[in-house]
């Protein structure tokens, strides 16, 4: 499979929970996440709750999507709940690039969102390619993986995108205030390590297919 580019599509699952202004505030605040990750023409928030953004590199898209679920699990916006998001990853062909991600189109968006579509109300993350053999080996994996992140807490979701900035533990202790070894114990209960090797498995799955 030659793939030019993979389309992520999301929304913010507990979005319509939140007071009118806390939804402004969240949006501009994850305009400017986004935005620090991939150039603005490649990342948008649409419908109100809903984002698109494209990548080249399997991992990078798997690790920010990741991230992304993490920013929201740890808003300190929704003080009753955990925010999240359900995502769904189309990797293919872009036939037309325009303005902005909601402006192009090609393969890799129509497996984005025929993904999303299918996601059921207990699944959180999905991955389309047009091999669809491969498709649902991915999505076993995918499942295991969204199963973990569904569990982590808010302690453990600020951990992890700390990391996933390229943080050492002692960079994250000194930023949140706390000691190295309570970073490092909030990875363990996470399964962290676990979950960085099916992520490598998934993208090496991804490159040599």
């Amino acid at each position: 499979m030659n793939y030019d580019a993979l389309v992520l599509t999301a929304d913010i699952r507990g979005f319509t929970k939140l007071l009118p202004e806390k939804r402004e505030e969240l949006i501009l605040s994850i305009s400017d996440v986004l935005h620090s990750w991939v150039d603005p023409e490649f990342a948008r928030i649409f419908r109100g709750d809903s984002i698109q953004m494209l990548f080249r590199n399997p991992k990078e898209c798997l690790n920010r999507a990741i991230q992304l679920r993490c920013w929201l699990k740890k808003s300190v916006l929704a003080e009753d709940f955990m925010l999240d998001a359900r995502l769904a990853f189309g990797i293919g062909k872009i036939d037309y690039y325009g303005d902005t991600v909601l402006d192009s189109d090609g393969e890799a968006f129509h497996l984005s969102g025929r993904a999303f579509d299918m996601l059921e109300p207990d699944e959180f993350m999905r991955i389309a390619t047009s091999d669809e053999a491969l498709n649902e080996q991915l999505n076993i994996i995918v499942r295991w993986v969204d199963i973990q992140i569904r569990d982590w807490t808010r302690g453990q979701a600020e951990v992890i995108y700390l990391l996933l900035e390229n943080k050492t533990q002692q960079e994250m202790a000194d930023e949140l205030g706390v000691v190295q070894s309570a970073i490092n114990n909030r990875l363990k209960l996470a399964r962290w390590k676990d979950v960085e090797r099916t992520i490598d498995y998934i993208s090496s799955l991804l490159k040599h297919s």
